[in-house]
């Protein structure tokens, strides 16, 4: 003869285990969710690191372009850049650069619209990333 419970009750046998099973599944499923929450955190910060990076490349490749620009009025139609140091290796840069001049009083100066485009990865990939800059510098004095 069985050993009644409490109150005379009886208690089904497996029902405890359909429980922990239930239980079970629920964690899992919570567990699950949580990783994917996490990783697609994870790959909006890498996302987001990498269109800073490509920024800055961008904003080197005006930078470079103006000092060759306003260091004797040398602006050459597109020229690519490698970079290869720091947080920046691995970023290609194509600089365009036009140039008109005109007449300051008495001399005459150049007007130089400078477009920087930085890319990196494989168009389509994950990891690809593309900014674009433009500038406007005169060599003219106040």
């Amino acid at each position: 003869m069985r050993p009644a419970t409490q109150c005379g009750a009886r208690t089904a046998p497996g029902f405890a285990l359909v429980s922990a099973i239930f239980l079970l599944v629920v964690l899992a499923l919570l567990a699950v969710v949580a990783i994917r929450a996490g990783s697609a955190q994870q790959q909006t910060v890498t996302a987001e690191l990498l269109q800073a990076r490509a920024l800055a490349a961008a904003n080197s490749g005006i930078e470079w372009a103006a000092y060759e620009a306003l260091h004797g009025a040398n602006c050459a139609a597109s020229t690519s850049l490698s970079l290869t140091e720091g947080a920046l290796n691995g970023f290609g840069v194509t600089v365009t650069c036009t140039s008109a001049s005109f007449t300051n009083g008495t001399g005459t100066n150049h007007a130089f619209l400078l477009q920087s485009s930085a890319s990196s990865g494989v168009y389509g990939k994950p990891g690809y990333v593309h900014r674009v800059v433009s500038a406007t510098f005169t060599d003219a004095a106040n």
